[in-house]
């Protein structure tokens, strides 16, 4: 029998900090609107049941809907100002073929684009530190959406026409990237544990459908759904760049940048009128310190994360003090385990960076016919609407059924070969430019650059369905991976970790931005292509023994908020309230 607690029942439930070792690393919530499902005992599968029987996703609450609208708006306006970057940077604002303003060309335009990804996915660091310690994710995503806002309109103001021939757009521009990068960083942390956090789940149990088939219903599975509708939302928000670009052609670069602007405030608005429905996690004090010191204990000790424990100090005469409870230590050597995972990022965010780098820059050599040559990106972000949906309702429940557990580390290891794969394509899309006339492996380097070579852009299209289809894999698994072996109190934290690995990946991207210049290009896509592929290998061999201890890691990080769920509903029930 399922009890349900009814909505709005219970506030503020707070729990010491994980540094006092009277306090459980549990997941204190601050829940102000929301329905909680507790399975009662009759429900828990059996093993045989676990299995024999099919498993689902659980229901999708309205906060995590609401959650995943405030991402798309956010990236609405990131990549709605990111798609014009290129050409604002690369071209003279006179170019006879193509839009543009500061005429820095190609290289300096591509590492530019790196350094605004660096940037942004180095501040999330930031961002995860005063959520987890000071203000809650729910109040962080509120300050930085104000700092975000500011740069919008710096950006908007500075690429206006006059703006522009006073010699100000520069200026702007790096401004604006500052700002806005900051701005960014402090949303992404906390928006991505946010959406799962909406989800309380007590662990597998049994549901009988309409049809009288028992199911089991999986929380793992229900996190990677979860994962899927927000990774959906973040792409339908990302073609904002097929508006922003006509804008760019058609009218000017403030009004490409205008859009993004006021877009960006439908979604401070969601966030603010939808606050009773959120389930938001109460920050737990110094517990990222506390991290940082049980860590260096280890490191002092070959790595031996036993020594952190207060047991293990008992034992061997308090050598350190270690003000945290017994499991704080196991959450933390959980979280290890993602950090390992993470290494080898870097490398499949290179390729990613070249679909608004390169690519755009690829595309302004063929002929287009009139259309953007940055809008032909777009087809990275439709391949993943359009696949998504397929994955997560045909694809994993027919592997599911017959047995395939296609499993995290597995996925990501396809994502980094369909990223392989992409480089190889555009490598020899590259190669077909140059030996194409009129300029060859020159392109626009004559007839004073207003013939484009003669190959239609919409053979650059491959590359990017294959980068898309390698994020549905490797992208999505990793912000699942970040979430569901973070401790607790810490998951914005780990999950910036994560898109720390995308600031390392824009780094190597800015190191090899320089060989961006006809006639290289074949030879740089071809080398990412080959390390791409070598990567996933590496990837393979060091980490597919994790799959075999997935589900029991995921069991584990549960166990702590199913025993604080527990505890209030058991608390509610003697109150006459469930």
């Amino acid at each position: 029998m399922e009890k349900e607690v009814k909505a709005g029942q219970f506030h503020g439930e707070t729990l010491a900090p994980v540094c006092s070792r009277d306090a459980p690393s549990g997941s204190p919530t601050k829940n102000e609107h929301t329905t909680e499902s507790v399975q009662s005992d009759d429900d828990q599968p059996t093993e045989e049941e676990l299995n024999a029987l099919p498993r689902v996703s659980d229901n999708i609450p309205m906060g995590a809907y609401l959650v995943a609208f405030i991402e798309l708006t956010e990236r609405f306006a990131y990549y709605g100002l990111s798609a014009p970057f290129q050409n604002y940077i690369e071209n003279e604002k006179d170019d006879p073929l193509l839009p543009g303003a500061l005429g820095l060309g190609q290289s300096s335009a591509t590492a530019l684009q790196y350094f605004w990804q660096f940037w942004c996915y180095v501040t999330p660091v930031l961002g995860a530190i005063v959520a987890d310690q000071y203000i809650g994710k729910y109040n962080t995503i509120m300050v930085f959406a104000g700092i975000y806002a500011l740069g919008l309109l710096v950006l908007v103001t500075t690429a206006i026409p006059e703006a522009i021939d006073g010699g100000h757009a520069f200026g702007g521009l790096i401004a604006s990237i500052l700002i806005i990068g900051l701005g960014t960083g402090g949303i992404k942390a906390n928006v991505a544990p946010l959406i799962a956090e909406q989800y309380r789940s007590r662990g597998p149990f049994i549901r009988t459908l309409k049809s009288g088939a028992r199911v089991i219903v999986d929380p793992n599975v229900t996190i990677q759904r979860l994962y899927m509708v927000y990774y959906w939302c973040i792409n339908l928000g990302s073609l904002s760049g097929i508006a922003t670009v006509y804008l760019e052609l058609k009218v000017g670069f403030w009004s490409a940048y205008l859009l993004p602007f006021c877009v960006f405030f439908v979604g401070i608005f969601t966030l603010v009128v939808g606050r009773k429905y959120y389930v938001t996690a109460v920050p737990q004090g110094s517990v990222i310190l506390c991290a940082f010191k049980v860590w260096l204990i280890a490191l002092k000790n070959k790595g031996n994360m036993e020594v952190a424990k207060p047991s293990y100090q008992v034992a061997n005469g308090r050598r350190y003090k270690t003000p945290w409870p017994e499991e704080f230590v196991d959450e933390l050597r959980r979280s290890l385990v993602a950090c390992r995972v993470f290494v080898f990022y870097p490398i499949y965010w290179v390729c990613y960076g070249q679909m608004i780098s390169n690519f755009v820059s690829q595309a302004g050599t063929m002929e287009t016919h009139g259309i953007p040559n940055d809008v032909i990106l777009n087809v990275g972000a439709l391949t993943i609407i359009i696949f998504i949906p397929i994955m997560e309702r045909v694809v994993y429940p027919a592997l599911r059924t017959i047995g395939i557990k296609f499993k995290p580390i597995t996925r990501i290891t396809w994502g980094f070969f369909f990223a392989s794969g992409a480089m190889a394509y555009a490598a020899g899309c590259q190669k077909m430019i140059y030996g194409a006339g009129p300029c060859y492996d020159n392109p626009r380097g004559c007839l004073n650059g207003a013939v484009p070579n003669r190959v239609h852009v919409a053979v650059q299209a491959p590359s990017y369905a294959l980068i898309g289809i390698s994020e549905i894999f490797a992208s999505i698994t990793g912000l699942e991976y970040a979430y569901t072996k973070a401790p607790t109190n810490m998951k914005s934290f780990i999950m910036s970790l994560f898109l720390l690995t995308n600031a390392v990946g824009s780094a190597l991207g800015i190191a090899v931005s320089p060989t961006s210049v006809h006639p290289k290009l074949v030879w740089t896509f071809s080398g990412l292509s080959i390390a791409t592929a070598v990567a996933g290998i590496a990837f393979w061999v060091l980490f597919r023994r994790y799959n075999d201890t997935e589900e029991e890691m995921n069991a584990a990080g549960r166990e702590k908020q199913q025993e604080a769920l527990r505890s209030v509903a058991g608390e509610m029930e003697e109150g006459g309230a469930v």
